[in-house]
């Protein structure tokens, strides 16, 4: 009888216990196949990049990336920057803070389509070389000051010719809420722009105010990248020799407000007179001029210190945008390693 009553509990109980097993058994097979799956994924993934065309391809994806988040982040600074430059052509109010305080909020971003795409291209360009430049200059010698200086004019020039289309667009929108209603385009986004323009003044305009665009590119190239690689080699230089310790993120931070200074400095004259061709203030007794043409109309009629003002607004405008472009592509360069 005591047998016969205990025969199936114990039958239950030993069904149940090699259930639990079997389950134990197929849940640690399970995860370590999941655990397989998962360091085959992460073997292929870090495989993939540094297959020889991924590593090629990255500075360039991240350099869009972080040039892309910066605008997004410094676009009202930049349509304040653009106003200063064009309404002192006009006698009116350049006052940063009188600028910002008269537009109503929804233009601050105007033109950000236009800026996107310029950094898209730009950025993606110019900091995607400049890491190419930079890479082939490693390999072949050792890289001071000089070499650093020559990538980031280089890099600076080659991306400007690419990026200037956007830029004119980008100048043309922040610069339409000026005009007149009955004058004014009106346009909805940089695409829009981009096709009224070509219909109305040909292709080649879209290349108005290449030259100084160029200039400024590779002004602002050697102020930025030049700078910010060699104010970053110096500081790991004094971390080594035993002086006060910055982390990385410091470093960067330092480096970057450093490249901010020195890139507003050299390119701001460049920016103003590329400003004013865009905006068409390069007509010199009905005719149209260049570069050097607009730079004197603007001497002789309204002082050389016209170039540089402005300055703190830009440098404000060129800083946190050099900033955040240089952290992010640091970041994304870090996670892809």
């Amino acid at each position: 009888m005591s047998l016969r009553a205990t025969t199936p509990y114990y039958s239950s109980a030993h069904t149940a216990r090699n259930v639990s097993n079997s389950a134990t058994a197929i849940g640690a097979g399970a995860g370590a196949n999941v655990a397989r799956a998962g360091a085959e994924m992460k073997e292929g993934a870090k495989g993939f990049l540094k297959s020889p065309w991924i590593v090629g391809l990255l500075p360039f994806v991240n350099g869009g990336v972080s040039g892309m988040v910066a605008t997004a982040v410094v676009q009202p600074i930049d349509m304040v920057k653009v106003r200063i430059q064009l309404a002192s052509s006009t006698g009116q109010s350049t006052n940063p803070i009188h600028i910002a305080r008269s537009m109503p909020a929804s233009q601050l971003y105007t033109g950000l389509s236009a800026g996107l795409l310029r950094q898209a291209v730009y950025t993606t360009a110019r900091l995607g070389l400049f890491d190419t430049f930079m890479g082939r200059l490693k390999r072949a010698g050792e890289v001071g000051f000089k070499e650093r200086a020559i990538a980031g004019l280089s890099a600076g020039g080659l991306a400007a010719m690419l990026g200037n289309p956007a830029d004119l667009a980008l100048i043309r929108m922040q610069s339409d809420g000026l005009k007149p209603a009955h004058m004014r385009a009106n346009y909805t986004n940089v695409f829009h722009a981009l096709t009224d323009i070509t219909a109305k003044e040909g292709v080649l305009a879209l290349w108005n105010g290449a030259t100084p665009t160029v200039a400024r590119a590779m002004a602002l190239n050697f102020g930025q990248l030049a700078f910010f690689s060699e104010t970053k080699s110096q500081l790991s230089k004094f971390e080594r020799q035993g002086f006060h310790s910055m982390n990385a993120m410091q470093q960067t931070l330092v480096s970057s407000a450093v490249a901010g200074f020195f890139a507003s400095f050299f390119s701001l004259p460049f920016d103003f007179v590329k400003t004013r061709m865009q905006k068409g203030g390069n007509v010199v007794d009905g005719k149209r001029v260049g570069m050097v043409g607009t730079a004197l109309k603007v001497a002789r009629e309204e002082g050389v210190g016209r170039f540089y003002r402005g300055f703190g607004t830009y440098y404000v405008r060129i800083a946190p945008h050099a900033m955040v472009t240089l952290l992010v592509a640091d970041y994304l360069g870090w996670l892809t390693k």
